[in-house]
């Protein structure tokens, strides 16, 4: 059933074992479900007006994104993975994401689409939860931006699936593992940018 894109993170069986819908057979299925949990969140995200820099609320909106669809929505992963952090660092690494995140933002250390770019891959290289972790990085991004009054970013697709914009996706977040945003610079522009 869970057949994994590109890059993704394979959920373990533990985690696996805690879906809620009894009805998913197929990674279309599940791809669907998640999604319209996703949606209720992206409303969320749009109203609220919760700090975006408190380890709640990027907890919170995890649990938001997943809760009709995973047991252990908004709970840091407890294996490690093939990307991420060792789990035992999820806690510090994000007090320490959330601290920077802040202080960019306040202090404009980078152009307000670097900074989101660079804290969007940083959320996605601690990997903080089991599974969903590039899609909560987006919306949580999003939320920061809103909330800094910043311009969107034109995230476009639909990148959990396999396909051309996954890989370029993928590859952006590999450059910038080493230290390179230029790809995530030139792949995700300001939204209604040409």
């Amino acid at each position: 059933m869970l057949d994994y894109p590109p890059g993704a993170t394979p959920v373990d069986a533990d985690e696996a074992s805690a879906l809620i819908p009894g009805h998913i057979t197929t990674r279309e299925d599940l791809n669907e479900w998640e999604q319209a949990n996703i949606a209720t969140a992206t409303v969320w995200v749009r109203r609220t007006s919760a700090d975006s820099f408190l380890p709640e609320t990027v907890t919170g909106l995890h649990r938001r994104m997943f809760d009709r669809t995973w047991e252990w929505a908004g709970e840091f992963r407890n294996s490690d993975k093939n990307i991420g952090v060792p789990k035992e660092q999820i806690g510090e690494e994000l007090k320490k994401l959330l601290d920077d995140a802040r202080y960019w933002l306040e202090h404009e250390t980078y152009p307000a689409r670097e900074a989101a770019l660079r804290l969007h891959h940083r959320m996605v290289w601690v990997h903080p939860f089991p599974n969903g972790n590039g899609r909560h990085a987006r919306l949580w991004v999003d939320l920061v931006v809103r909330q800094a009054s910043g311009p969107a970013i034109a995230w476009g697709g639909r990148l959990g699936q396999a396909g051309a914009m996954r890989r370029q996706y993928i590859a952006a977040l590999e450059a910038a593992d080493k230290g390179d945003y230029a790809p995530l610079l030139i792949l995700y522009p300001l939204e209604g940018a040409p």
